[in-house]
């Protein structure tokens, strides 16, 4: 059985009609209504822990898009109510499931880079006034919980962090450059990982027709590169860019089937999903802490064994 929640009920039923699901604009009704295994949160991002805690509730594993949540005290709360249901609780971080991000994950575990001195990431991506303007929630605190670092950076932030490490400690500067909108659409930030080696990120929403997110990491053996989605060589000149730097919308689905498919078999064996609800606390700590650097004007430091 197939359900579709969303508080405006014409849009569920749209969602719903493309699967043959029922439509429900009540969350009681849609998990009263049929027995469920699992859930995949969509809504809005300041509502993905309240939407995970009432699946833990009901005894419904969970996988929700990222973030999971867009503060560490909430994310504490999701982790701490699946926990305690006994289910699991996956975050759709879909760009580690991408076969040349998978290389890249494996040069750095083997080594073949050696010891690691720095990582430079870079998200210059464009997004038009409308993006922000025709939504009740995007580029607001409540809901969004952030700018271009909680909604779009987001997933780079992961990668750097699933790629060399957990940071220590945080310098940064953020700055609504463009947007009318209440959070940053600029970020620029300096890190300290735990193992010595210094990364800088720098993501912006305004950055005008966009650019593919490249990730660099370099050691005393070598050096990766990770250009849009492609590992290695350079992109063909002539090669459209990748649909995420001006637009939200996702064609290619593969990536979230992946995750979703790993998903459903994690909470029928047992096993932690390819990211688990600790894994996505990570990049929310992260995000949380630069925002506190840029508005303190001072490093800040984490718990890089959290």
């Amino acid at each position: 059985m197939a359900a579709v929640y969303g508080p405006r009920r014409e849009r569920a039923e749209a969602l719903a009609n493309t699967v043959g699901a029922t439509a429900y604009d009540s969350l009681d009704r849609f998990f009263a209504g049929q027995p469920l295994d699992m859930v995949i949160v969509g809504t809005p991002s300041g509502l993905h822990g309240v939407h995970a805690a009432a699946a833990a509730q009901r005894g419904v594993h969970a996988l929700v898009e990222k973030p999971i949540e867009i503060t560490v005290e909430r994310v504490d709360a999701a982790i701490d109510a699946s926990r305690r249901a006994g289910v699991t609780l996956g975050v759709i971080f879909q760009d580690r499931v991408k076969p040349d991000v998978r290389t890249l994950k494996a040069a750095v575990e083997s080594g073949s880079l050696g010891t690691l001195s720095l990582a430079r990431a870079q998200v210059p991506w464009w997004r038009p006034p409308e993006y922000y303007r025709d939504s009740r929630w995007r580029g607001t605190r409540a809901l969004d919980g952030g700018g271009v670092l909680m909604n779009q950076a987001i997933h780079t932030v992961d990668l750097i962090l699933w790629l060399c490490g957990p940071v220590a400690r945080v310098s940064a500067k953020t700055a609504t450059r463009f947007h009318d909108i209440e959070v940053e659409d600029t970020a620029v930030a300096i890190l300290e990982f735990a193992s010595g080696a210094l990364g800088t990120l720098d993501a912006t929403t305004s950055a005008f027709p966009g650019r593919p997110r490249r990730i660099e990491i370099s050691g005393s053996k070598g050096t990766a590169i990770l250009d849009g989605d492609r590992f290695g060589d350079a992109p063909a000149p002539d090669a459209p860019p990748p649909q995420n730097v001006a637009s939200p919308v996702v064609s290619d689905t593969s990536a979230h089937r992946d995750v979703v498919v790993d998903f459903i078999h994690a909470f029928r064996t047992g096993i932690p999903p390819l990211c688990d609800g600790r894994e996505g606390r990570r990049s929310v700590q992260l995000i949380e802490a630069i925002y506190e650097s840029s508005r303190t004007g001072r490093p800040i430091d984490l718990d890089a064994g959290e």
